[in-house]
């Protein structure tokens, strides 16, 4: 399913509406549920929004979709954006699961994280992801040397370290294998390059990271984009 609104601010509220629906529904079948959450601006209005919405957040565990590998006050901390910007008003109860750890290195922390996710509600309720200008979303950069582990939607890994130009901090992302195993994803994403970039990637199977989420069978992906 695609929607394309005339502003950003329409089409965050209706994805923040879709997000609070897959939570409902997901806690109306078992007592917790898990969403996953992506960085970077594009967001922003869509946490404003989810953050004053009537989910039993206390119910909800929140990961994130990928992070810099820089702590948790850093101002390039993904972890931060979301503790800022989504977990607050009600959603201030919600229970978020870092990802960068002090007293352990990028790779440690991924086969730690291993563990600890697999202690959480699965099926995600839903994942929230953008993507970038260069069609990678969450830390699958099309220039990681890992990428095929990261984007093998039938991998047993479910994190990943990334390294990328794009970045002067390593990174830790959830894999493709991870993500689609949500009841639905929301890509939420924003301007005429990227609509271009996801237009291509519809297309062609391989032309992006984006491509692979695209044409993956497991989960169902909601576009909503805006100038």
């Amino acid at each position: 399913m695609e929607q394309f609104f005339d502003t950003r601010e329409a089409a965050s509220i209706a994805a923040a509406g879709r997000i609070h629906a897959a939570l409902v529904n997901r806690l109306d079948k078992q007592d917790e549920a898990s969403i996953v959450v992506t960085g970077g601006t594009s967001p922003q209005l869509c946490y404003a929004e989810l953050a004053r919405s009537d989910a039993d957040w206390e119910h909800v565990h929140v990961l994130l979709s990928d992070e810099r590998w820089v702590p948790a006050d850093d101002e390039d901390s993904n972890e931060k954006l979301v503790r800022d910007n989504l977990l607050v008003d009600k959603a201030a109860v919600a229970r978020l699961l870092p990802m960068y750890s002090p007293g352990e290195d990028v790779r440690s922390r991924c086969e730690s994280l291993e563990e600890t996710i697999l202690t959480l509600p699965f099926p995600f309720a839903c994942s929230l992801l953008g993507m970038g200008a260069d069609g990678h979303f969450a830390s699958l950069f099309p220039d990681a040397a890992n990428l095929e582990e990261g984007l093998d939607p039938d991998s047993s890994q479910l994190f990943i370290a990334v390294d990328t130009a794009a970045s002067p901090h390593a990174r830790i992302s959830l894999t493709l294998a991870a993500l689609s195993r949500s009841d639905e994803i929301v890509l939420l994403f924003f301007g005429d390059e990227k609509r271009d970039i996801y237009e291509r990637a519809k297309q062609d199977r391989n032309g992006f990271p984006v491509s692979r989420l695209l044409w993956q069978k497991r989960a169902p992906v909601l576009v909503y984009w805006a100038p």
